[in-house]
């Protein structure tokens, strides 16, 4: 580019995609020559090789039943025969409950610890975005209501990973983005914040395994929503009705079925 084209320093200009070494726009496209062939498609066979292990096991355990005459559990544990009664029976029971029904209980924690980080992990202005979603899914407070906003929030977070990984995979490289033009006031830092597209500094796709770890639990977090409203999973898992919070710690136990072991005595 011309002195009046752009306002990137020489030093920075090296570091360009365009400049930095010959281009071959047919990688933008995913055709790129690899030598052995094997090497560049093993991820791509792996992942073929568990969904067809996975598949294999479905199809067992339905034959299995089919032909034994067996009915399908309820919910898709590890220990069926451990049910919220059994909880309180000892250390043992315990781990086998919560590591089937961990997520059904601190799911929605669970959530919030990732969106916080995200939040610490970007720094950016899609983390700024996440710290509002996070506000305000807060500020609903009750379970019940924040259930009715959370396929919302799954569904924000479903469109703002696409739409940045389109922004990773950028334009072919040929023309220079808009923001660097010689009119434009953006510098390489105001660009990495925004996330925006650049041969320059390019978009992290690191960032993109946060939101989709986040998009993973919140999709899991929106079926625990679904099965809390199933009497048959209640009745295994137990329900998540909040005790009221104005209520005294001394009086639990009148409203909690569970006992308690700190102020049973």
């Amino acid at each position: 580019p011309g002195e009046n084209e752009t306002k990137v320093n020489l030093e920075e200009l090296k570091t360009s995609v365009l400049y930095s070494g010959p281009v071959d726009p047919a990688e933008w496209v995913g055709l790129r020559k690899s030598k052995p062939l094997l090497v560049y498609l093993r991820n791509n066979l792996l992942m073929l090789a568990i969904l067809a292990f996975e598949v294999t096991i479905y199809r067992h355990q339905e034959y299995y039943r089919c032909r034994n005459n067996l009915t399908a559990p309820v919910t898709k544990t590890i220990f069926h025969d451990i049910t919220r009664a059994h909880l309180d029976d000892g250390l043992v029971n315990c781990v086998k409950y919560f590591i089937n029904y961990f997520f059904y209980k601190f799911g929605l924690e669970t959530c919030f610890l990732l969106s916080v980080n995200v939040i610490g992990q970007r720094m950016d202005f899609y983390a700024m975005i996440h710290a509002f979603w996070l506000i305000a899914v807060l500020y609903r407070r009750r379970r019940k209501a924040i259930a009715e906003i959370w396929p919302k929030y799954c569904c924000f977070l479903a469109c703002i990973i696409t739409f940045q990984y389109f922004l990773c995979i950028g334009i072919p490289p040929a023309p220079y983005y808009p923001w660097r033009s010689g009119n434009a006031n953006f510098n390489s830092n105001i660009i990495k914040w925004l996330y925006f597209p650049d041969f320059i500094v390019r978009p992290n796709p690191v960032f993109l395994v946060y939101d989709f770890m986040l998009l993973l639990c919140a999709s899991l977090q929106r079926q625990t929503f679904e099965d809390e409203n199933k009497a048959a999973v209640r009745i295994m898992a137990g329900d998540n009705v909040e005790i009221c919070m104005n209520l005294d710690a001394a009086s639990f136990s009148q409203h909690n079925p569970v006992p308690d072991f700190i102020h049973c005595r």
